[in-house]
C-alpha cells in the first residue's frame, strides 16, 4: 500500500506543535511584515535622535530582526507550498505508475499464459 506521508503528517501533530504551526502562519504574512514595520518606524526618530550607535542598534535588532523575519517566513512559506505541491504531483505520478506497471504485469502475465499453452499444444500433437 502506498503511504500518504502529507496525512500521517497531519496526523501526528501534537496540540502544541498546531499552536505553533498557526502562530508561524500569522507571524509569516506579508500583512504581519507590514505591522511590524510600522511598530519599528514609531521608534526610528527616537533612534536617529540618540545618535549612531543606536540607530545601528535600532537597525540591527528591531528592523532587522523584527520585519525581514517576518518576510523571510513569508518567502519559506511560499517554497515550501510549492514543495508540497511537487510532492503531491510526485505522488499522483506514482499511483498512476504502479496502476500502469500492474497493467503491464497483469499483460505480460497473459502472454506468458498463452505461449504456455500453446507448447502444451504442440507437446500433445506429437
Amino acid at each position: 500500500m502506498v503511504r500518504n506521508v502529507n496525512k500521517e503528517h497531519k496526523e501526528s501533530l501534537s496540540t502544541l506543535d498546531k499552536a505553533a504551526i498557526f502562530i508561524t502562519k500569522i507571524v509569516g504574512t506579508m500583512w504581519c511584515a507590514i505591522a511590524f514595520t510600522i511598530l519599528a518606524l514609531i521608534s526610528l526618530p527616537e533612534a536617529i535622535h540618540n545618535g549612531t550607535a543606536t540607530t545601528i542598534s535600532w537597525i540591527a535588532q528591531t528592523f532587522l530582526q523584527l520585519v525581514l523575519l517576518s518576510i523571510i517566513m513569508v518567502g519559506q512559506d511560499l517554497q515550501s507550498r510549492h514543495s508540497e505541491l511537487r510532492a503531491d504531483a510526485d505522488y499522483e505520478t506514482n499511483i498512476e505508475s504502479k496502476k500502469d506497471i500492474e497493467n503491464l504485469m497483469k499483460r505480460l502475465d497473459n502472454i506468458e499464459k498463452e505461449k504456455l499453452d500453446k507448447i502444451i499444444e504442440l507437446i500433445n500433437k506429437k
